[in-house]
């Protein structure tokens, strides 16, 4: 790390440099995708994702219904109309029998979230946007490194947007982004979007944005690459520990045969969440909630939906229930066997 920062440092060179370069190569090797283009955050390469593929004036863009707003607002943001589909409850993932049922004319695209670091089921979803010519984007923010039979997320549609915040898998010192595609016409254009719409200094091209990943970021990424898969390998024990040692009062995460986890986040449900976490912090021991509210109940979506609150009962259910166990890189698997020892003698005297 202290390398790459002198090297960057002593360059004079901070944005869109060779840092940068390497790490877009390197990226775009690990994902197994043609072209990788670094931004400066996961929104932005939401957004750009969506101004890269022109969509039409008014299109509907299908998300789910739990996901994180970043996703929703990427939508807004772009001037597109929100469909919300619900997903299914045992992945948390959007289900593809909802897709369907959500179809209009005015459809143009899918957009998918990897939730916790679990793939959604891209050979159904794939299939349908083939058959109806939809475009499909892929919110790869939580599953870096994730697999759905051997593929990485982020190379089954047009765009993979993965998100480099400091708490992911692969995270930056700061915000930081970046999207993957084997289009070299759409990379193209993400590469203009980013940078004021121009690929040549002072000639702008499009209407574009400034969200550029910068050089030390580039630099501290391409360190922290060399890591992620004993990162993921840490998280996947981790969970294991967990899925064997929880007891059954808790709703504990899927296991699919078709599916790589990298557990990003590895989230239990239980219907006394509240007393849970108190219990968990009188014992010190810290949790995490992704997330408290449901999109359409957000004050900032008030208006913005043409959805009514009452078709998202399985949103509901996960956000008044889901509950983040500790499961960085940090925690070491005594903790984690202290968790699970504490855990399983919960009992909400106040039920």
């Amino acid at each position: 790390m202290q390398e790459s920062f002198a090297q960057t440092l002593e360059s004079g060179w901070y944005i869109l440099g060779k840092s940068v370069e390497r790490f877009e190569e390197e990226w775009a090797k690990y994902v197994g995708s043609k072209h990788a283009v670094g931004v400066a955050s996961g929104l932005d390469a939401l957004i750009i994702a969506l101004m890269a593929l022109d969509l039409p004036p008014n299109s509907e863009v299908i998300v789910p219904s739990n996901t994180y707003i970043a996703t929703i607002l990427s939508i807004l943001r772009c001037g597109f109309i929100i469909v919300l589909v619900e997903p299914k409850i045992e992945t948390y993932n959007v289900d593809p029998a909802e897709l369907e049922a959500h179809l209009t004319k005015r459809t143009a695209a899918v957009m998918v979230v990897h939730l916790y670091g679990k793939p959604c089921d891209m050979g159904q979803i794939t299939e349908f946007t083939k058959r109806h010519d939809l475009r499909l984007i892929e919110d790869c923010a939580q599953s870096h490194g994730a697999r759905f039979r051997g593929k990485m997320t982020g190379v089954f549609g047009d765009f993979g947007a993965f998100s480099f915040y400091p708490t992911k898998n692969l995270g930056a010192l700061g915000d930081a982004g970046a999207l993957v595609t084997d289009d070299e016409e759409l990379a193209r254009r993400a590469r203009l979007i980013r940078n004021y719409g121009s690929l040549k200094k002072y000639y702008n091209e499009v209407v574009g944005l400034n969200s550029r990943l910068d050089e030390m970021q580039a630099g501290f990424l391409s360190v922290k690459l060399q890591k992620l898969n004993q990162i993921n390998a840490h998280k996947r024990r981790l969970a294991s520990l967990y899925q064997e040692g929880l007891n059954s009062q808790f709703i504990k995460p899927v296991i699919e045969p078709d599916v790589f986890d990298v557990y990003h986040i590895y989230n239990i449900r239980h219907p006394r969440r509240a007393a849970l976490r108190d219990y968990f912090k009188s014992h010190g021991i810290a949790t995490e909630i992704h997330y408290p509210v449901p999109p359409h109940a957000q004050q900032a979506l008030q208006g913005q939906l043409r959805q009514h609150a009452s078709e998202f009962p399985l949103a509901e259910e996960i956000h008044r229930t889901t509950l983040s166990l500790p499961i960085s890189f940090c925690h070491t698997e005594a903790e984690v066997c202290r968790v699970i020892e504490v855990a399983n003698a919960f009992t909400d005297l106040t039920s």
